[in-house]
């Protein structure tokens, strides 16, 4: 999977979804350390052992790089930045029957604008599986010749 190029200096607006949710109940918030293994856990999962432990990473900064949604105090979404590599975005994750609300696009942009606001003019998002929709909201452009990027040569788990 490639990667893509974000412009932080051009970035579109906090969508208007955000309201409407926060008036629903939901909440966006950068979680703090002591949430590390309740949301590292939910995150490896209802995604994957890998972005579990991004996760991890992005709650040991200070202040941490990550953003989850809330719902009825529990997590339905998430989002890390500068965790892997500086300047990435990702991964980030909307559990399957909260999507198409704008939650995943409001976890992206606020990243986004944090990472703007550490100083970057731009953010790589690694190893991009919807291209098209990266494109779509944040105008982001695929980088040649970057798969496969950071995350080939993973140590995995061997199968019994």
């Amino acid at each position: 999977m490639q990667d893509m190029l974000v412009k932080l200096y051009d970035l579109p607006d906090i969508p208007p979804e955000k309201k409407v949710l926060r008036d629903e109940g939901y909440i966006f918030k950068h979680p703090i350390a002591p949430e590390l293994s309740i949301l590292s856990e939910w995150v490896e999962k209802n995604f994957s052992e890998f972005w579990g432990a991004e996760m991890k990473a992005a709650l040991s900064h200070l202040p941490t790089t990550a953003i989850v949604c809330l719902y009825e105090d529990q997590p339905v979404g998430f989002a890390c930045y500068d965790t892997t590599c500086k300047g990435f975005f990702g991964p980030t994750g909307v559990l399957p029957e909260f999507r198409g609300k704008g939650i995943g696009k409001i976890l992206l942009i606020e990243s986004l604008m944090a990472l703007k606001n550490r100083g970057y003019a731009y953010a790589i998002i690694g190893g991009v599986g919807p291209v098209e929709y990266y494109q779509k909201t944040v105008n982001a452009t695929i980088i040649e010749g970057s798969n496969p990027g950071i995350y080939h040569n993973l140590i995995r788990r061997k199968s019994p």
